[in-house]
């Protein structure tokens, strides 16, 4: 009786455990929302601008660049600001956006910061609150990395909830008006920064992930904050500035994701019911179409018949792979790691076979270097141990002897050249008249002496000239008779053309000597 009793209270026990597992599960799994991802308020690489630079569905200005793997919303120069914004409205009450960002600048600080925007209405691209407008509706989430009210505590992650009235608080980073906050750094990290911020139920969750690792389960509670009252339908939208110091902010990723409570999801637009009339309209353009395009292309090959494909479903052979092609790639892969193997066992058995030379060298060292019996300081029959050289010392004793052999090669070099330049010196100087080769100065005071020399001898000249005329047999002041008289005027032409002459030879004289000197 009493094992019966025992075994009815297990049952009972394991039925109270299973009912209540279940009850647990229900309420857990009736209160999970229902997830749809919103393509429209969402972008990512590839692809994520157009061949325009637009990003599809969306709106950006300012300094803001689309690229095909991200939208830098401010770059790093100084007093930049830019954003982008959804075009279209949201139609769901609650949301997820999960946003993969990064901040990077080579300063130690940086500014101004980036912001997640949920308004009643798109701000502008250039405003005063990191790049986007002030006394805003709707939800703002700052990521601030320039301290202004100088309490060291940037890079700040903070959101602030405004109904249009409030201006933005710069003196005190917004801290008098934030909803909450944490302090987290999200500047230069190895990885991108990740954030993910859900509105559900007017509740408000911010989840971090500091970019340290890659793993995306490592998110951390950032804040969380209830009675959130947020517009109902709004825009989304990031925008960022920079003021004297200065960073990228690039946006990697912004997904969006609706929520809905069990029992509320949206009808799929699959399951939208379609009149016949309205699928008879839309078979016919799609037909239309298609003729369309096939008519476009035949008139293409006409007029571009070097373009046309002989074979059209070979059109997208070049994007694939033949097993041709795989095999050949596979086989010079393999012959390349063989290729790689092979050298490196050449390296390993070149090291070997060096080790072994060096043990043969000291085996037969020490097997030659016996000491005889009855040494001094050694015990008879005792081998001596003699260090022999090694490989490496070898190879720097010759790379030593080759140096020392090239430098006298060029000291020789060197010594026959100096030679051949001073016998080339020695001989030009035997050819001078003073064999030797004279300065620049000593020859201008040659020069002068020899003009002194020679308006002495003028002088001397016509001193005696003058003697002559006065005292000869004519009248006095005039010329001897039957003698010719040579005029002033001629004589001093004779002279000036003697001077220039003699100046002429000197110039050129200490002109070549300059020549040898410069060429010697």
């Amino acid at each position: 009786m009493w094992q019966v009793k025992m075994k009815m209270a297990t049952e009972v026990r394991w039925l109270c455990y299973a009912a209540l597992f279940f009850i647990t599960t229900y309420e857990v799994s009736g209160n999970v929302p229902l997830r749809r991802f919103e393509y429209k308020y969402s972008f990512k690489p590839p692809y994520l601008a157009q061949r325009d630079g637009s990003v599809p569905f969306w709106e950006y200005g300012g300094n803001a660049i689309a690229s095909a793997e991200n939208v830098r919303i401010a770059p790093s120069l100084r007093s930049q600001k830019g954003a982008i914004w959804t075009k279209m409205k949201t139609n769901f009450d609650w949301w997820e956006v999960d946003i993969i960002f990064r901040v990077t600048g080579r300063g130690r600080i940086g500014a101004d910061g980036l912001a997640f925007w949920y308004t009643e209405s798109k701000g502008a691209y250039d405003g005063p609150v990191f790049g986007s407008s002030d006394k805003w509706v709707g939800l703002g989430i700052f990521f601030d990395s320039f301290d202004n009210d100088n309490k060291h505590n940037n890079p700040y992650i903070m959101a602030v909830v405004n109904d249009g009235t409030q201006e933005f608080d710069h003196p005190n980073d917004g801290t008098t008006q934030l909803l909450a906050g944490c302090l987290r750094d999200f500047r230069n990290k190895p990885f991108p920064t990740r954030a993910k911020i859900e509105y559900y139920q007017n509740t408000l969750t911010v989840l971090f992930l500091s970019g340290m690792t890659n793993n995306e389960q490592d998110f951390e509670v950032c804040l969380r904050a209830e009675n959130v009252v947020l517009p109902k339908y709004g825009h989304f939208g990031v925008s960022a500035a920079t003021g004297g110091l200065a960073d990228d902010h690039d946006v990697l990723h912004f997904l969006t994701t609706s929520l809905h409570p069990p029992g509320q999801a949206p009808i799929p637009p699959g399951s939208l019911h379609v009149s016949d009339e309205e699928q008879r309209k839309l078979s016919q353009e799609y037909a239309d179409y298609q003729r369309k395009l096939e008519q476009q292309k035949e008139e293409y090959h006409r007029e571009h018949p070097e373009a046309a494909r002989k074979d059209k479903d070979s059109e997208f052979e070049e994007w694939f792979e033949s097993d041709n092609q795989r095999e050949l790639r596979q086989i010079f892969t393999g012959q390349s790691q063989m290729f790689e193997m092979m050298r490196e066992l050449n390296r390993k058995l070149d090291e070997v076979v060096g080790r072994q030379e060096r043990t043969l060298s000291l085996l037969s060292s020490v097997q030659a270097g016996v000491a005889p019996p009855g040494g001094a300081g050694q015990a008879p029959g005792q081998p001596v141990l003699v260090d022999t050289i090694r490989r490496h010392e070898v190879e720097l004793v010759l790379s030593n002897t080759n140096a020392i052999l090239n430098a006298a090669r060029d000291i020789k070099t060197l010594t026959q050249e100096v030679h051949a330049r001073s016998d080339s010196i020695l001989q030009n100087q035997a050819r001078q008249p003073t064999a030797q080769v004279q300065s620049v100065g000593y020859d201008m005071a040659s020069l002068v002496s020899e003009m002194r020399d020679g308006l002495n001898t003028v002088k001397r000249d016509v001193a005696a000239a003058s003697q002559r005329l006065g005292g000869g047999n004519g009248s006095p002041g005039g010329c001897p008779p039957r003698t010719t008289c040579l005029s002033t005027t001629y004589f001093l032409v004779f002279g000036a053309l003697q001077v220039a002459i003699i100046v002429g030879y000197s110039l050129w004289k200490d002109n070549r000597e300059a020549q040898a000197k410069k060429f010697y």
